[in-house]
Parts: structure tokens; sequence; C-alpha cells
């Protein structure tokens, strides 16, 4: 599988490179925003890894433009540790979030989880069942979703929600609940991470995110997708 590295700061870009390569990826790298789109144009990506502080392009702005055709893994890089520019990166499409320095094999265990989840996304050969609610359908044997016939374009994150939630229509889930069995690992205050893929979601599948008919916040306990026929 390919990786596409944009950070502009080599020496990191290709540390990163050393790591990943010894796990049997191939790599792609980049040095802004323009030329990892380039690149994502170009050749058969399966996962970025995105810088935020670039020149020319940022992080952020390119991680917009991606999410516009595509819903391959990203998982942004950052200096910055603070929970605003990890909900902002969240908000606008990425997957994941990392702030360096990093352990290099907490970063590997990262790639591997996303590219696990997008190839489970992607992949056929598990049927298991078609989930409704209402309007709304996810086809777990194609991996889409789809709202009164028509296909909504999600990542493989909120593909991994929407899944859990409407084949429990009517059942409550906790933060902890959901974090646990989407990101498959143990949850350490995913309050900010869940809350932002949920509003990500509601701006997809509802025609007001405000009042929602399907994906409800039950207060002081968790979301479900409502049971309607």
């Amino acid at each position: 599988m390919n990786i596409l590295i944009c950070d502009d700061d080599k020496e990191i870009a290709n540390a990163i490179e050393v790591y990943l390569r010894n796990e049997g990826y191939g790599i792609f790298k980049a040095y802004d925003g323009i030329e990892a789109l380039d690149v994502i144009r170009k050749e058969e990506i399966h996962l970025v890894l995105m810088d935020i502080m670039m020149p020319r392009l940022d992080g952020m702005r390119t991680t917009m433009k991606i999410r516009e055709e595509k819903n391959i893994p990203i998982i942004m890089l950052s200096a910055k540790s603070e929970d605003y520019d990890k909900i902002t990166g969240l908000n606008i499409g990425a997957d994941d979030y990392i702030t360096k320095p990093f352990n290099p094999l907490e970063l590997i265990a990262r790639v591997k989880s996303q590219l696990r989840r997008y190839v489970n996304l992607g992949s056929m050969e598990k049927k298991t069942g078609v989930f409704k609610s209402g309007g709304l359908m996810v086809d777990d044997e194609a991996k889409t979703v789809t709202l009164d016939g028509e296909q909504v374009l999600v990542t493989p994150i909120e593909y991994g929600i929407l899944k859990l939630l409407t084949e429990n229509a009517g059942k409550v889930f906790s933060m902890d609940q959901i974090y646990e069995a989407v990101w498959n690992e143990p949850s350490y205050n995913p309050e900010n991470t869940v809350a932002v893929h949920i509003r990500r979601i509601r701006e997809k599948i509802e025609i007001n995110p405000k009042e929602p008919r399907y994906l409800k916040v039950v207060w002081g306990i968790g979301y479900k997708i409502e049971k309607l026929s």
C-alpha cells in the first residue's frame, strides 16, 4: 500500500519514510500542499500523513481539497498540541491526529489502524447485511451509505460510526463505546474526537443538523440512530 508523507521538514519526512518502508509500505513525499495534491492526482495513494504548517498551501486547506474527491485516511501531524488544532483538523476531514514529537511505534500503529479500516471499507469479502432506518441505508456488502437513494460520501471513520449505530438502531452508545468499537482501541478522553465526527456525519445525512431526524443525542448518555420504518 502507498502512503504519502507531506511535510516541509525534510528531515522529519525522511525519518518517517524509513519507519514506514521498514513496514513494507510504498512511500511518496511532498513538501507542501500543492505538491501533495499533484501526487494524489498521479498516483494511487491509500493514506496521507499531513503536516499542518507548510508553505504555499497548508495542511488544513490541502485536507479540505482532498476531501472534495477522496475518502482516503488522513492523519494530521503538528507540533501544536492544543485541542483547537485537533478539533479543527477533524472538522475539515482528517481521520486522526498525532502531535510531534511522536513515538515511531505509535505512528506505525495509527497508520496500520487507519489502513485496516480503509481496506475493510472497500472490501467485498465479508457480506454482513444491509441496515436501514427510514431513508438512511448502510450497505455493508457494498460498503456504501445512501440517503433516500443518493450515495453519501463518507470517510472510513464515519462509515464505522454509521454502521455501528444503524445496525443497532434505537440503541444508545456512549462516546467510550463508540470510540472503542470504531477505533478498535481503548478510549481516553474521546469526547472531542467522537463529537467532531458525529457533527460531520450530521452535516451529510441531516436536512437540518441542528434538528436531526436520524442521528440523535441522548443527553448525558451518548448517541443513537433513531429507529424509523
